[in-house]
């Protein structure tokens, strides 16, 4: 029986890991949630069916009145409440389903109480993978990814020799505009944008797919994972999403993870690794499969090539990427910018900043995600 914390349990990935979790009740028992700002029936249709020893509320105004419903469950609140749910005494595995910069504390919290990190925060390594990486190593804690193209590489290298590996290929299925020219995206909509072909996301990580800057981030994810070069790791497209991930090894064999699109596989393979269970998930059908893959246009994905750009780098600058890009996301939601100003803004605030920082610490990397969004906040006009 293993303990499992789920940070974001309202959202897409907490949805689905407890979707999960109750067809394997035998294996899992359910610890700590942070609960988001959704309605107050599902937060307590959660607690009810899950039974959780802590839960973290987002909105502080329903402290009082759950801790008076559930007064054998301790209730905190805020960013300090989640790092109080990631430091409770039990161990476990944290499910990191959290979206954006909010994913990196708790996570580094995590595994300094000793908890086991199953990742679908991306964001968490591309702003500090060399960090994550010497507290895992620090804290001999395990970190298995929840990305679907992440956690079908790491599946497709189980037995292998590291030095065997050549390169690895995330596949990209293009997301909501990958038919439209560059022209043709200069009027869509926050509506045209959310209809994912393939996938059901949530809204920043569906905008980040019609960008390609999700792929981005998964390069940068992938380099600190699997500790390979960028000139080792290469991007498809793949509009089926049913291969969700190539490991071509010295001998030009390529070992492949397919399966159809559904989150609930990553998800219980990340919390049963290196094992295998019934997901639940539609089974593939071998005897109906058309398969295409195409080169990724950088200059009609820019952010893709500003991504690997931004790896190389290090440093601090896939912070500023990262904030840059989490802040225009937000602001093109709101409806304030167009979407292809969320690339102007990633690139301009890239161009603007200058570090010599290599290996820069958690308050650095916090304090430049802060002030990287406050500056295009400023610049744009929205800045209160």
């Amino acid at each position: 029986m293993k303990n499992i914390y789920i940070l974001g349990a309202t959202g897409t990935i907490g949805l689905q890991t407890i979707d999960v979790i109750l067809k394997h009740e035998d294996l899992f028992k359910v610890v700590g949630i942070s609960l988001g700002n959704s309605n107050q029936d599902k937060h307590q249709t959660m607690i009810d069916t899950l039974k959780p020893e802590i839960v973290s509320l987002r909105d502080k105004t329903l402290l009082e009145p759950y801790q008076k419903k559930y007064p054998n469950i301790k209730f905190t609140v805020g960013d300090l409440g989640l790092l109080e749910l990631v430091n409770y005494p039990k161990k476990g595995i944290l499910v990191n389903g959290l979206s954006g910069s909010a994913g990196l504390k708790p996570t580094v919290e995590a595994i300094k109480s000793g908890k086991d990190i199953a990742l679908a925060n991306k964001e968490t390594l591309v702003m500090a993978g060399d960090l994550i990486n010497e507290l895992v190593k620090k804290y001999q804690v395990k970190l298995i990814p929840i990305d679907s193209e992440h956690n079908a590489i790491l599946n497709a290298m189980i037995g292998e020799n590291k030095a065997s590996i050549k390169s690895i290929t995330i596949t990209a299925s293009g997301g909501s505009f990958r038919n439209k020219t560059r022209d043709e995206l200069k009027e869509v909509t926050i509506k045209e944008a959310l209809n994912h072909p393939n996938w059901t996301m949530g809204p920043k990580i569906t905008i980040d797919s019609a960008t390609m800057m999700n792929k981005g981030l998964e390069v940068i994810e992938a380099h600190h994972l699997f500790n390979l070069d960028y000139k080792d790791i290469y991007t498809v497209l793949h509009q089926e999403s049913i291969v969700h991930g190539f490991v071509t090894y010295q001998d030009e064999s390529v070992k492949a993870v397919l399966a159809n699109p559904d989150m609930r596989m990553p998800i219980l393979y990340a919390l049963t690794y290196p094992d295998h269970y019934p997901s639940g998930i539609k089974p593939l059908d071998l005897t109906n499969l058309n398969l295409s893959f195409k080169p990724i246009d950088f200059k009609r994905y820019v952010l893709l090539e500003i991504a690997y750009k931004a790896g190389i780098k290090g440093g601090l600058y896939p912070v500023v990427m990262n904030a840059a890009n989490e802040i225009a996301v937000q602001l093109f939601l709101e409806g304030k910018i167009s979407f292809l100003e969320i690339e102007t803004i990633v690139i301009e605030a890239l161009n603007s900043f200058n570090s010599k920082i290599t290996y820069p610490n958690l308050d650095e990397i916090l304090e430049t995600d802060k002030s990287t969004k406050r500056k295009v906040l400023e610049k744009y006009g929205f800045y209160n």
